[in-house]
C-alpha cells in the first residue's frame, strides 16, 4: 500500500525538514506486521514528494492477532491488507511521521506552523460509503477532493464499481494537520480497524483530532468507526473533545454555552430578586476564565474607543463574534493560520446566512504572525489573545516585528498565562497546554512587554484576569500597549 505526498512549496525540500527524513536516503522501519520505507520519488527546489510504502507481511500478521482477532475466520488469509490504504497504513504513519504530526522541526523551528500546498494521493483506498464519504469527511476540513470508484474489473463494466477509490487531496494546510486527518480519517474510510480497540484509542482520537474534530459535521460517524462502534468509548471521546479549550483552565472550568447562558441571565435575575425578597442569598455561579478574558478584552477595548479591530491567532472565531454582536466595532477581522479553524469560526458565525450589513463588517483570513503582511495594517487595535505562549521564543522576535513595527495598530492587547497561578489547579502538571512552549511569570511577562514597548515605541500598562489571588496574581495576565 502507498502514500505520497508532494509540494510545489518554495523550497520544496523543506518537506523533507518537515518529515524528519531526509530526501537522499530510503529509510526502512520494522513493525509487527510488514516494513514500512520512506522514500522520495523526486526531490527538487520547486516539487518536492515523499512516499511512504508499507509492505505486510501476511504471515506475521496472522501471528501477531491470534484467536481474539476481530475477523478470526478465512478472512485473516485472504484480504486486501498488503495492498489497499487502511488502519495499518494508518499505524505506520503514525509512528513513522510521529514528530511531524506533533507539528515540531527543531531544525527549522519555524516551518510547522506555516501552511504549504501538498497534494496527497492513496491509489487504493477502502472506502465504506463511496467517493460521496470521502468527500464528506475530506471537504470540511480545506481539502479539495478528487475520489473516484475504482471497478471491480475494468474489462467487464457492467460488474460495477468495487468499494475501493482512487483518492487525490489538495490544499493548502500544515503537514502536521495533513498527517493527522490522515491518521484518524483512513481507518474511519476502511471501517475496520486490524486490532483491538481499547480505551486508550480515545486518548490517540483526541489528540489527533485537536483543533479540527469536535466542530467536523460528520464527527459522529468519525468517532463510531474510529472506536468500532463502542459508544461507552465514543461518548467518552465526545465528552473530552467537547472540554479542549485554549487551555487547560478551561478544560478545569467548565465551558459556558454562551448562547444559552444570554437567554439564563433573565432568570437568574429574576431568582435572585425572589431569593432576596425570601431573605436567601443566592448561589453565584462562578464564569470559565475564557469568558471573563473575552469580557475583558471587550471592556478593554471599549474603554480605548477603537472601531476597527483585528483578532490575530482568531481560532473558531469566539472573540471575533463577541465583537461582532456590538455594533460600534464599525470593522472586525480575523486572522488564523488554521484553515480549519478559519472554517469552523465560518460555520459557527453562520456566515452563509449573515445580514449583508454585518458581512461587510467581517473580514477572515489566513496567515501566518512571524511574516508581514499588508492585510495586518489599517486597524485601531490588535488583539492577541493567548496567542504569544503557542510561538517558540526564537520566532517571537519575527511576531514582535509584524505586529510592531509592521502592522503598528494605535493598541495592541495581549494576554497569556500566568505560570504561577498553575499550582491553583488542583490536576495540572507542567504546562496549561501541550502546544505552549513556554508560560511567564508576571515579572518575565513585564519584562518582555516594556523591551518590545520601548522598542517599537508604545507604553504598555498591565490589567489582571480573572481572580486576583494575593500570593501567585491572576491566571490571566493582559498588557495594553498604547502607541
Amino acid at each position: 500500500m502507498l502514500l505520497t505526498i508532494t509540494t510545489t512549496a518554495t523550497p520544496a525540500t523543506d518537506l523533507g525538514f518537515l518529515l524528519h527524513k531526509h530526501p537522499d536516503r530510503v529509510q526502512e522501519f520494522d513493525r509487527s506486521f510488514g516494513t514500512a520505507t520512506v522514500f522520495y520519488p523526486e526531490s527538487g527546489e520547486g516539487r518536492c514528494t515523499a512516499a511512504l510504502l508499507l509492505e505486510v507481511d501476511p504471515i506475521a500478521l496472522v501471528r501477531s492477532r491470534g484467536k481474539n482477532s476481530p475477523d478470526f475466520s478465512l478472512s485473516q488469509y485472504v484480504n486486501d491488507r498488503p495492498y489497499a490504504a487502511s488502519s495499518l497504513l494508518a499505524v505506520a504513519l503514525g509512528d513513522v511521521f510521529r514528530t511531524a504530526r506533533a507539528g515540531r522541526c527543531k531544525a527549522r523551528p519555524d516551518l510547522p506552523g506555516r501552511p504549504m500546498p501538498l497534494e496527497i494521493r492513496l491509489p487504493a483506498l477502502p472506502c465504506r460509503g463511496g467517493p460521496e464519504l470521502a468527500v464528506r469527511l475530506f471537504e470540511p476540513l480545506g481539502w479539495a477532493v478528487e475520489a473516484k470508484a475504482v471497478p471491480l474489473d475494468e474489462g467487464f463494466p457492467e460488474w460495477g464499481d468495487s468499494r475501493y477509490v482512487r483518492l487525490t487531496l489538495s490544499g493548502t494546510v500544515r503537514l502536521a494537520d495533513a498527517l493527522n486527518h490522515l491518521y484518524v480519517l483512513l481507518p474511519v474510510l476502511d471501517d475496520g480497524k486490524h486490532y483491538w480497540i481499547a480505551p486508550d484509542e480515545v486518548d490517540k482520537l483526541v489528540r489527533a483530532g485537536e483543533g479540527w474534530l469536535y466542530g467536523h459535521p460528520e464527527r459522529g460517524l468519525i468517532m463510531r468507526r474510529y472506536l468500532g462502534r463502542r459508544w461507552a468509548l465514543a461518548r467518552t471521546a465526545l465528552a473530552r473533545l467537547a472540554e479542549l479549550g485554549d487551555e487547560t483552565e478551561e478544560q478545569l472550568e467548565p465551558a459556558v454555552d454562551e448562547d444559552a447562558a444570554a437567554g439564563e441571565t433573565a432568570a437568574d435575575e429574576a431568582a435572585a430578586v425572589e431569593a432576596a425578597a425570601q431573605g436567601d442569598v443566592p448561589e453565584v455561579k462562578p464564569k470559565a476564565l475564557n469568558v471573563r478574558r473575552r469580557e475583558a478584552v471587550l471592556e478593554t477595548l471599549e474603554e480605548l474607543g477603537a472601531t476597527s479591530v483585528l483578532d490575530l491567532g482568531c481560532g473558531q472565531g469566539e472573540l471575533v463574534g463577541a465583537l461582532l454582536a456590538r455594533p460600534r466595532f464599525a470593522r472586525v477581522a480575523g486572522m488564523d493560520v488554521s484553515a480549519m479553524a478559519l472554517t469552523i469560526a465560518a460555520r459557527k458565525l453562520k456566515l452563509d446566512r449573515m445580514p449583508d450589513g454585518k458581512r461587510a463588517r467581517l473580514t477572515l483570513f489566513q496567515g501566518a504572525l512571524t511574516y508581514t503582511d499588508k492585510r495586518l495594517s489599517g486597524y485601531d487595535a490588535a488583539v492577541l489573545m493567548e496567542v504569544v505562549e503557542h510561538v517558540d521564543p526564537p520566532r517571537l522576535a519575527a511576531l514582535e516585528r509584524v505586529v510592531f513595527g509592521h502592522a503598528r495598530p494605535q493598541h495592541v492587547l495581549v494576554t497569556t498565562p500566568n505560570i504561577e497561578y498553575n499550582p491553583r489547579y488542583e490536576f495540572l502538571t507542567g504546562l496549561r497546554h501541550r502546544d505552549h512552549r513556554f508560560e511567564w511569570t508576571r515579572a518575565e511577562f513585564a519584562a518582555w512587554a516594556e523591551r518590545v514597548a520601548e522598542q517599537y515605541g508604545y507604553q504598555v500598562t498591565y490589567k489582571p484576569v480573572g481572580d486576583d489571588d494575593p500570593e501567585v496574581g491572576p491566571p490571566t495576565q493582559m498588557g495594553v500597549f498604547t502607541r
